[in-house]
């Protein structure tokens, strides 16, 4: 089964035989490969009802609820990894749904797209738009985002809570990275994924 790139990046962050947590799994591809590459047993949360279907179909063990919901049905660490990919933008309290997921997880890997890259900039600054870029392709009035953040934002309400970041990987919309983005993430970078934990 090919991955996506971030989801490779993703799967190597998380060791064999771990019990893992996926928020939003969308069609379940990444609880999927896990199973079939590493071993790894857990359940995906999603509320689209085609994606939960989908899930079903390809063996992958879901639940169907709304995130904003919260992970109460869980207890104190209940998993070694808690994943959310391109889902924190999404969500309406994005602080409070983190400090359930290191909860729950023992570790959090989060991804989301990156407000404060340069196209961001560039239209909001000289066309004084909201943006609409290739990681953010929705109108103002029809998205489904409603916290976006910089990698600057979300790095310091890591540090405001207490959450100690372990690794980072930065990319662009076809999740490819270089030294330049590395080097300046939070104008370089369209995509990040951070892997986490309670200092």
């Amino acid at each position: 089964m090919s991955l996506r790139p971030d989801l490779e990046i993703i799967s190597g962050w998380i060791r064999r035989g771990a019990r893992v947590l996926d928020l939003g799994c969308g069609d379940g591809t990444l609880l999927r490969h896990l199973h079939e590459t590493r071993a790894v047993t857990g359940y995906g949360i999603e509320i689209d009802p085609d994606n939960v279907e989908a899930c079903i179909r390809a063996g992958v063990n879901v639940i169907q609820t709304d995130l904003d919901a919260g992970l109460s049905d869980f207890d104190d660490d209940s998993f070694d990894y808690v994943v959310m990919t391109q889902t924190l933008q999404a969500v309406r309290h994005p602080a409070r749904l983190i400090d359930e997921m290191l909860r729950v997880g023992r570790e959090g890997i989060v991804t989301f797209p990156n407000f404060g890259h340069w196209r961001c900039r560039v239209q909001l600054g000289l066309q004084g738009r909201m943006p609409v870029v290739r990681t953010l392709p929705y109108q103002w009035y029809d998205t489904p985002n409603i916290h976006l953040c910089t990698i600057r934002d979300f790095e310091a309400l890591c540090e405001r809570r207490g959450i100690e970041v372990l690794q980072r990987a930065v990319v662009d919309h076809a999740h490819r990275s270089s030294l330049a983005m590395r080097l300046l993430p939070n104008l370089l970078a369209e995509i990040a994924l951070y892997r986490i934990r309670r200092a």
